[in-house]
């Protein structure tokens, strides 16, 4: 940990309006993003993000810089808040779900071959068939290919251990694959 994440973290410990702003600026555009991509209306997305920067202002002196790095234990926060928000949301959604064993049956260079070719059209499919995810499936997927976490760190943030985390990151690749290729056909 470096010296001014030490001083940001003590700051916030004394409720310093600085220190607050500091964390802001540092990580708000990173928290807003994680929230937005599972909560996708962005008044809500807005909402939520405002709980994660009051729940982190007064919970910091739980904060263990032993435990993940502070980036980490935000985005953990935010990843709660999210879900939670999601679950108390009044309106269900209906997620494309696996039927039988179609998604074992996509090999993994066909699930490389569809995430492999990074052109604007794939980019555009995966964002349409993530929509299409409940949101802790979706969440991981964010979590590893846009926040660019470790399985380590999203094991932390979705109180799990990696080696769940890269079967559900496996699993949800395949189904995503095959999501592309519905709204492909």
């Amino acid at each position: 940990m470096t010296e001014t994440d030490k001083d940001l973290i003590e700051g916030l410990r004394k409720q310093s309006p600085k220190a607050q702003q500091q964390m802001l600026d540092r990580y708000g555009r990173d928290v807003f993003a994680q929230v937005v991509r599972l909560v996708t209306v962005t008044e809500n997305a807005e909402e939520v993000y405002q709980d994660v920067f009051m729940k982190v202002f007064s919970n910091i002196k739980r904060y263990d810089e032993q435990r993940s790095s502070l980036k980490t234990w935000v985005s953990r926060i935010a990843y709660n808040e999210a879900i939670s928000f999601l679950r108390r949301r009044s309106t269900p959604t209906i997620y494309f779900e696996d039927h039988g064993n179609e998604a074992q049956e996509l090999s993994d260079a066909e699930v490389d071959e569809t995430f492999g070719h990074a052109n604007q059209e794939t980019v555009q499919l995966i964002r349409a068939a993530l929509k299409h995810l409940p949101p802790e499936e979706r969440a991981i997927i964010t979590m590893f290919y846009y926040e660019e976490m470790s399985l380590k760190e999203i094991a932390y943030v979705t109180e799990s251990i990696p080696t769940t985390v890269a079967s559900k990151l496996s699993r949800t690749r395949k189904k995503l694959c095959r999501i592309i290729k519905m709204l492909q056909a």
